[in-house]
């Protein structure tokens, strides 16, 4: 009995550590195939004002409140946010300083003054800066169909 007992105790254990190791995947099912790194994506757009593009980069920053969006480092201290199409699904709150891979849609958009302060407040920012916000914001994002998460 002693032997079950500690057999089942390690075959958990054992799934726990297989499962942290894994990757995750949010909204369409998609692969890691043919990915551009998030550095070279700007060059790729050029003068398009958008394109369907498969990028791989470091996540900055998760909305706090939903997982509802992410920023992704593009290289030069600059970010792209990254949406999800038809808000249908999430990010996981926690994955700051991770790998993501993500498929959709790459935009050149202007972002108004009041989404940027919505967003900023999802970000946690302090009311002080927030009332900076005063300009909206040109800017690369990107509206994903599918992300994949790395451990």
């Amino acid at each position: 009995m002693k032997t079950l007992l500690l057999s089942t105790l390690l075959i958990t254990a054992s799934i726990g550590v297989f499962a942290q190791s894994e990757i995750s995947y949010h909204g369409k099912k998609i692969t890691e195939n043919g990915a551009i790194p998030a550095t070279q994506l700007a060059t790729k757009m050029a003068d398009k004002q958008e394109m369907p593009a498969k990028v791989e980069g470091t996540v900055e920053s998760v909305c706090k409140v939903k997982g509802c969006w992410m920023k992704v480092k593009t290289g030069d201290g600059q970010t792209m946010r990254v949406t999800f199409k038809d808000y249908g699904f999430f990010v996981p709150k926690d994955i700051v300083g991770k790998t993501v891979v993500v498929e959709g849609t790459a935009e050149t958009t202007t972002t108004p003054v009041a989404d940027l302060r919505h967003f900023a407040q999802d970000a946690g920012k302090k009311k002080e800066e927030i009332e900076k916000i005063t300009e909206p914001e040109r800017a690369l994002t990107f509206v994903a169909d599918g992300v994949i998460v790395k451990k």
